[in-house]
């Protein structure tokens, strides 16, 4: 069994027990969290109706908040003498997904 969340602009897939990094979220370590369900699965039912996901969430527990490895960004124009060397490390937020929707509604979608 797994669904589709989205956070932060990205979709990941996930199944119960998966540990995920996503963009950074306003939660301290130990909060839960609730993300969107874009798609739900259980191996023999799909659901993918927006109505029927509306009100359902994928639970996920906040491990802890940190930052990337950082990036090295290198703007170069040959025989201008222009070069710039920057460096980013992005914020990521690290979650485990403690619980997923209940499979009814995928029941009930079809009938």
């Amino acid at each position: 069994m797994y669904a589709i969340v989205s956070t932060g602009g990205k979709q990941y897939k996930v199944a119960q027990g998966d540990i995920i990094d996503v963009e950074k979220l306003d939660a301290q370590p130990g909060d839960k969290v609730s993300l969107d369900v874009l798609m739900l699965n259980d191996g023999q039912n799909t659901v993918v109706d927006a109505a029927a996901l509306a009100d359902k969430k994928v639970t996920a527990e906040v491990l802890k908040q940190f930052k990337a490895d950082k990036v090295i960004i290198f703007k170069f124009k040959k025989r201008k003498r222009y070069q710039r060397k920057r460096g980013h490390r992005q914020n990521l937020t690290r979650l485990q997904v403690v619980e997923l929707p209940v499979q009814e509604a995928a029941q009930s979608a079809e009938a």
